[in-house]
């Protein structure tokens, strides 16, 4: 199984590791208890220091932060809350000057009801250009008192809104959040000027939300659904089997019409076409929960996006078989587009992976042995903030709770992965910004021994183990594996003059007998004592 390897020098993004930032809850610099851009700057040295090669930040835009950020109001401007255009222009400048290149989120399916396009489409009512700009509909029904489809929202509950003259909007996600219509050209011009105001400006790429979203089955037709369930839209976002469904281990197939239409693929050809205006190798990456390997890998064809997250490893059990699939499945979904993966483990919509792996102790182990592994791997890495610390999810008290999913489904919702860095000291807020006072979601008092600072010293910490695995992996060559056969619940592959080995199991894997030997290049456990490899542990050995 290998890669695309172009004869010329390989774009950055293609092997990078890249860390995203949640930009409310990374670094407070003006004690307001929510992160901003220049906390984010400040910092910048603590990322170039553990090693990655670039920076994701989640939305800064103006926005009334219904869903944090992800509810724009002006794509083209900095929300006050977290700073200003001199701000972002200065953290762009700083990244640089560290060596790390800067993504930034873009939110295109849909924008807040806040922005002027959705309130000109009020004011303009029925069958005006504003309108069509959104989707919306008659409603169903002898006095259109029904939506137009059966569709919900991600968020729950209907995904239509009515309005006061009757007619009804598109929200695939919260009722603040209205859907473009994609199929009106004036949608598409506008993101390409809002693509070009950030490339103008020196960013290195997007991360593109919901990229399977943008274009909806032109007939806007119900969802066809089995009997007795309910219409579905998109993943499950409290993460904990997050759409298991679109993995590449498990391959049921249900009809979307609200999800990766074909049209779609023309935004993101348009969109490569501007990115190749710039110097510098500008990419994006697209947030496409599609639910085969094959329609993820359309999404990264060579006129298309540079990548396209890959989930199928984020949303598999602990299990070196299924491990194994989710990679055998997406170097063979690449080869015919010769495009390279992506490995993600944890993210802002997801339950932290320590705590998926069962929390604790071997939760903290399972993470750091899947964490390993995954960086050997050729292609890119996204880190989720706070991973490198071994942050496990919070039990966010309900009343603290902000995520709008909580407030229209009830349930617990992605706050508990969303809780702000604990940098220092013996109590909240942690270093997170200046004062005494508890940042916007509650830090746990039990983070005293998570901190940054409590970390660093500790030759032992789940945060140098993240440093030398990425110092490590630099020395990592070639860009195809060979997968071993080992016991069942043993993930082996040999990757040029290095063989990374995952035991899933319970029981130690003498290497030795397993035919492996050489050099410790770098382990998931402190130490590999007599060649053993312990159960929840990863290694890899050079020779």
């Amino acid at each position: 199984m290998s890669l695309n390897d172009p004869k010329d020098a390989r774009e950055w993004w293609r092997d990078a590791v890249i860390y995203q930032v949640y930009v409310r809850s990374f670094a407070d610099s003006d004690g307001d208890g929510i992160g901003d851009l220049p906390g984010i700057t400040a910092r910048l040295p603590y990322l170039r220091d553990l090693g990655v090669d670039a920076v994701w930040l989640t939305p800064f835009y103006t926005s009334p932060q219904k869903d944090h950020g992800y509810d724009v109001a002006d794509y083209t401007d900095v929300d006050p809350l977290f700073g200003t255009l001199a701000d972002a222009d200065a953290l762009v400048a700083r990244a640089h000057e560290l060596g790390l290149k800067l993504i930034v989120d873009l939110v295109p399916n849909h924008s807040s009801s806040a922005h002027e396009w959705f309130q000109a489409a009020l004011a303009a009512g029925r069958g005006s250009p504003e309108r069509a700009r959104y989707l919306f509909r008659d409603g169903r029904g002898p006095d259109g008192a029904e939506p137009p489809n059966n569709w919900n929202s991600v968020f729950g509950g209907p995904a239509w809104t009515r309005v006061e003259d009757g007619q009804w909007y598109l929200h695939l996600f919260d009722s603040s959040q209205p859907d473009f219509d994609w199929r009106n050209p004036e949608v598409g011009d506008l993101f390409e000027s809002v693509l070009r105001f950030w490339l103008d400006r020196g960013v290195d790429g997007f991360r593109v939300d919901v990229a399977h979203g943008l274009v909806k089955e032109a007939s806007l037709r119900d969802q066809i659904v089995e009997d007795g369930e309910e219409p579905r839209s998109g993943a499950d976002i409290n993460g904990t089997e997050a759409a298991p469904e679109r993995s590449m281990v498990e391959r049921t197939l249900r009809d979307e019409p609200m999800w990766d239409q074909p049209e779609v693929h023309d935004v993101y050809r348009r969109w490569h076409r501007v990115l190749a205006e710039y110097p510098g190798d500008r990419m994006a990456v697209a947030e496409a929960w599609t639910q085969t390997p094959e329609s993820m890998a359309r999404f990264v064809r060579s006129d298309e996006m540079s990548q396209s997250f890959n989930f199928a490893w984020l949303v598999s059990p602990w299990s070196a078989s299924a491990f194994r699939e989710v990679v055998e499945g997406t170097f063979a979904a690449l080869a015919d587009v010769h495009a390279d993966p992506t490995w993600v483990l944890s993210n802002h919509d997801v339950i932290r992976h320590v705590t998926r792996y069962g929390g604790g102790a071997q939760g903290l182990a399972r993470a750091r042995a899947a964490t390993l592994t995954m960086l050997a791997l050729p292609g890119s890495s996204y880190l989720y903030q706070g991973e490198e610390l071994g942050l496990e999810q919070v039990d966010v008290e309900p009343e603290f709770r902000q995520d709008p999913s909580w407030f229209r489904t009830g349930e617990v919702g992605r706050d508990g992965c969303r809780v702000p860095m604990p940098w220092s000291g013996q109590e909240p807020p942690f270093g997170f910004g200046p004062g005494t006072a508890q940042p916007w979601l509650p830090q746990p008092a039990s983070w005293a021994g998570r901190t940054a600072e409590a970390q660093e010293g500790d030759a032992h910490s789940t945060l140098a183990f993240y440093r030398r695995a990425l110092q490590a992996r630099r020395s990592l060559t070639g860009t195809a594996i060979e997968l071993l056969d080992l016991r069942p619940d043993v993930l082996a592959f040999r990757r040029d003059d290095v063989v990374a080995v995952l035991n899933c199991g319970t029981t130690p894997l003498d290497l030795a007998a397993a035919g492996l030997s050489g050099e410790v290049l770098a382990s998931s456990a402190p130490a590999i004592a007599d060649g053993v490899l312990p159960a929840d542990t990863a290694v890899w050995l050079r020779g």
